[in-house]
This record gives structure tokens, sequence and C-alpha cells, in this order.
């Protein structure tokens, strides 16, 4: 069976108030209680856990696939909120949608300060068919390239832009 993954820790100020937040915002069943943590199941054998910390939190970026219904429904949710909303990862284009690779996703943070993203199909799905290209450029990373080198066309890096 290959390699699944099964939860991660999220770390928080108060893990029951952002496991909750995040339990309603996507219209999960409530967070259950393991010990130190918080749990949020967010699929079929997923969870993130929640525990409360007093030290720095590092921010983290956590994307969820939804259903056009699903995403009108927490949509609805992050507006009754008052929550702020952007197009893009680096809070660039507020107020915005994107439709990179013609779905609709839009960002968002939870009370830690984690940014959160539902969108409607996952990123690269329309390859270059997509009226709106993703801003990523991807190719397969070979185990002898050097990803921190600057790459000869077609040279297998990552590379991500803002747009």
């Amino acid at each position: 069976m290959p390699a699944k993954l099964n939860h991660t820790i999220v770390a928080a100020r108060d893990k029951v108030k952002s496991a909750l937040f995040l339990s309603e915002i996507m219209g999960l069943e409530p967070p259950l209680m393991l010990g130190h943590f918080a749990l949020v199941t967010v699929g079929d054998e997923l969870t993130l856990d929640f525990v409360t910390t007093d030290q720095e939190i590092t921010t983290q970026h956590y994307a969820f696939l939804v259903s056009e219904d699903e995403f009108d429904e927490i949509f609805a949710r992050i507006k009754v909120r008052g929550l702020n909303y952007w197009a893009d990862p680096f809070h660039k284009k507020p107020g915005e949608f994107n439709h990179w690779d013609d779905v609709r996703g839009v960002y968002f943070d939870d009370p830690d300060g984690h940014s959160l993203e539902i969108l409607t199909r996952p990123y690269g799905s329309e390859g270059t068919s997509a009226k709106r290209p993703h801003p990523l450029v991807a190719e397969v990373i070979d185990k002898n390239d050097d990803v921190d080198a600057p790459s000869p066309a077609g040279g297998g890096s990552l590379v991500c832009k803002e747009n």
C-alpha cells in the first residue's frame, strides 16, 4: 500500500477555537478531543490535529478541494463572518477569486494566521487547454537535478511567480 497522509498537527493559540473555526467554516463534523489534540476530520482518513501552544506559530497553508456547491456554501460563511479573502496566496488581490486552470479558488486566514484555500478542481487539471493557466510552471523533478541552481530550458525545476 502506498503511504497515505493520516494526520498533521496544527499549532494554535486556542486549539478548540481554531478547530471549531475550521469545522464550522468548512461545514464539517464538530471536532473531537483526543488527549492534547482537537481533531477535525477533513477527509476519509485525514485529520488536522490542533494543539495549543504559547510558542511562536509558523503559519501553514491548507488547501481544500470542494464541489461547486460546497464552494458557494463555504464562501457564504466567509462573507457572513466578515472575513478577508484573496485571489492569491500572497494576499495581493483582496476581495477576489482566482480562476487559475478555470477553477474557482479563494484564500482566507484562520484565527492563527494559517492560510486556508478552497478550490473547485485541482490546479493543473486543465493543462494547457485552460483559458486561464495557473501561474505555476511545473516539471517533473529528476533526482539528479539541482533544483536550487538556475534551470536550463526543460530542466525539471519548480517555479512560482506572482501574478
